[in-house]
């Protein structure tokens, strides 16, 4: 009798857990959305702007978009080095360059019209420590990885406020999170970039009244693209789980077709990872350290192997 009794109190108190995970979910969902209906979708009448779309999560992303029939036009310095669908297009340019920006902008707006959805995934990184690092670095990481968001917004946020309709995605990371060692440049660029979608969303409701414009930022742990091939190719001492591409790129696109904001963290087992901040001191300082000490062994091996090139 009393192991029945034992049994139904763990069966009510998982229930309720469910029950807060649950309210806590929709009400998140409703607060970040301004408690507005969104309108349904239709890929023919949006036009997707996607910077760094020529490699890594923003190559899938643009082919998963391609294929539900969604026009994109990618920006990025690198030329593909691939065959791009017909329903896309590349144009080299240089994101960190308002001027680059204002020209591109110019032949996007007549060939194409004006972006519906912005999608900020281009990144860089750099191995090193902060006494390593060089200021040419330095300055590319935080060009690239948070001024362009600025720089592209300036360009193309008018149009979505004026219509009160759009997205804007925001690829950031769970760097954003938390600071580790020879990562810290890359760390700081990603915390704004948070910082940016959380301000940028207030801008969106209190300044603009664009309540509708909706706003989306991913924070994903280690993906297997190039960026992180510095790491990839000494799996032994890295030791990490690697996400694919298309896990990203799913997310964004669940988004995007629902024209729902959020913020998503992947995998989803780490979706306590904003909530680090929050956490005492004794206990933030041993994720940091696990992480940096993966990236110190993963340095060391790096420096005495002379076949790895970055």
């Amino acid at each position: 009798m009393m192991y029945t009794f034992t049994a139904l109190k763990i069966i009510v108190a998982f229930v309720g857990l469910l029950a807060l995970y649950y309210i806590h979910s929709k009400l998140s969902e409703k607060v970040v959305n301004n408690f507005q209906v969104s309108e349904p979708w239709v890929a023919a009448n949006e036009l997707v702007l996607l910077t760094g779309g020529s490699g890594g999560i923003g190559r899938q992303i643009m082919e998963d978009l391609s294929y539900n029939g969604v026009r994109v036009v990618i920006l990025d310095v690198k030329q593909p080095p691939f065959e791009l669908p017909k329903n896309v297009t590349f144009y080299q340019t240089d994101i960190t360059s308002s001027t680059s920006l204002s020209e591109t902008a110019t032949f996007i707006r007549k060939e194409h019209g004006d972006p519906t959805i912005i999608i900020n995934n281009a990144g860089v990184f750099h191995h090193g420590s902060i006494l390593e690092k060089s200021e040419k670095d330095l300055r590319q990481t935080f060009d690239v990885n948070t001024v362009s968001h600025f720089l592209i917004m300036k360009e193309f946020l008018p149009d979505l406020i004026s219509k009160n309709r759009g997205h804007v995605v925001t690829i950031a990371s769970i760097a954003s999170f938390v600071a580790v060692g020879e990562m810290v440049d890359y760390c700081c660029s990603k915390a704004s970039a948070l910082a940016f979608h959380e301000g940028l969303r207030q801008e969106l409701k209190f300044w603009y009244n664009a309540p509708n414009v909706r706003t989306s930022i991913v924070h994903p742990n280690w993906v297997m693209t190039p960026l992180i091939k510095g790491f990839t190719q000494h799996q032994g001492e890295f030791g990490q789980k690697l996400m694919t591409p298309q896990v990203v790129s799913d997310a964004v696109l669940e988004h995007i077709f629902k024209r729902q904001s959020g913020q998503i963290v992947l995998p989803k087992h780490l979706g306590l990872a904003g909530s680090i901040r929050g956490f005492p001191i004794w206990l933030q300082e041993p994720i940091r350290s696990f992480l940096s000490n993966i990236v110190r062994r993963v340095s060391y091996v790096r420096s005495t192997d002379k076949r790895v090139t970055l």
